[in-house]
């Protein structure tokens, strides 16, 4: 099935039914009356995040969203019946903003959420609504309430613990194939990964998501490369797993590169908790991994880990090192208010 994570799709909610004006005509009813019947309300257009679902390509062919309309008022009091509403059956992480692209409907980050999208006009009253003392044949109904129409962006966030990020050819596709039974496309040119893949990983007990992002150049959150497309798939992640090629010979400098673009970027991803890894250990002599990594740690302040994803020396210790610290997120996680997953605008 093709990724898709963005899609535009126009909705339009029912229209009320109208009201009914009507008297009766019984034979042996002397004086009659009004009994004309009240319009059905018509449908709601709702959003709801679902599991077993992981892109919005659906929407790619079905871009017009509408629920039904509410049925007209009839004699004898009848009122019309509510029009059934429309669901967007949409992946856990999908956000909904506006036509322009910026103001945030609802955020569905958890499965089971729902988010009403366009509301339902109300059906008219019948000309029995209006009968009173003074008013004992009305000859007069409310139409029913319009629809709301708008048009709408999806955008999936993916639902991931751990995100790997790195420049081109840094080795994350191997490094997941490695890790788990995913299948992500390997090969010796940049830009290998066109899309985020995803792999479950056990490490002792611990089972968490871990994400292969399309590789990030210099410049991209400006539009370079692949530019920020993916970035986003990132924002959930607890943890960022940075992968740096260890045959290059400026590994301080493609650190840095990364580091910059995430800062550039925002939304909070410079500051999740990150694991710095060299990698192709088995391409790189003693000497040389010794000295990169010394200047790696210098420059980072923090402690290497070095690994070599193709003959899996030193894949154990990162995924230890992965699955505590997704162990800490989720802990300090529990420890956070409930999140409220119902959006009634």
């Amino acid at each position: 099935m093709k990724f898709l994570d963005t899609a535009k799709v126009y909705v339009r909610s029912g229209s009320g039914g109208n009201g009914c004006v009507s008297f009766r005509r019984e034979k042996f009813i002397e004086f009659g009356g009004p009994n004309g019947g009240n319009g059905g309300r018509g449908g709601d257009v709702w959003a709801e995040a679902v599991e077993n679902l992981n892109t919005l390509i659906d929407y790619r062919f079905q871009q017009h969203i509408t629920a039904k309309s509410g049925g007209h008022g009839m004699g004898k009091e009848m009122s019309g019946a509510n029009g059934p509403d429309a669901i967007i059956k949409v992946p856990v992480g999908t956000q909904i903003y506006e036509e322009d692209d910026e103001t945030l409907i609802a955020d569905l980050a958890t499965a089971g959420a729902r988010a009403l999208i366009a509301k339902g006009g109300n059906g008219g009253f019948g000309n029995t609504h209006f009968k009173s003392s003074t008013n004992r044949a009305p000859r007069h109904a409310n139409p029913g309430q319009l629809a709301e129409e708008k048009t709408i962006w999806l955008r999936l966030k993916l639902i991931a613990d751990a995100g790997l990020i790195g420049l081109p050819n840094a080795g994350k596709s191997t490094f997941l194939a490695r890790a788990s039974a995913a299948k992500p496309k390997i090969a010796d040119y940049p830009f290998t990964t066109l899309e985020p893949q995803l792999g479950m990983v056990r490490v002792h007990g611990t089972d968490f998501v871990l994400a292969d992002l399309p590789g990030l150049i210099e410049g991209a959150h400006l539009g370079a490369g692949l530019g920020t497309k993916f970035l986003g798939h990132a924002e959930r992640t607890s943890v960022v797993l940075h992968l740096i090629d260890g045959t290059e010979g400026a590994v301080v400098r493609n650190y840095r590169t990364i580091r910059a673009e995430l800062e550039s970027y925002g939304h909070g991803l410079s500051e999740k908790p990150e694991i710095l890894v060299l990698n192709k250990s088995d391409a790189v002599s003693k000497s040389g991994l010794t000295r990169k990594r010394g200047a790696l740690e210098k420059a980072s302040g923090q402690k290497i880990l070095v690994m070599s994803a193709v003959s899996g020396e030193g894949v154990d210790e990162v995924l230890r090192a992965t699955a505590q610290a997704v162990e800490k997120s989720r802990k300090k996680t529990r420890r956070s208010p409930a999140r409220v997953g119902t959006w009634a605008p």
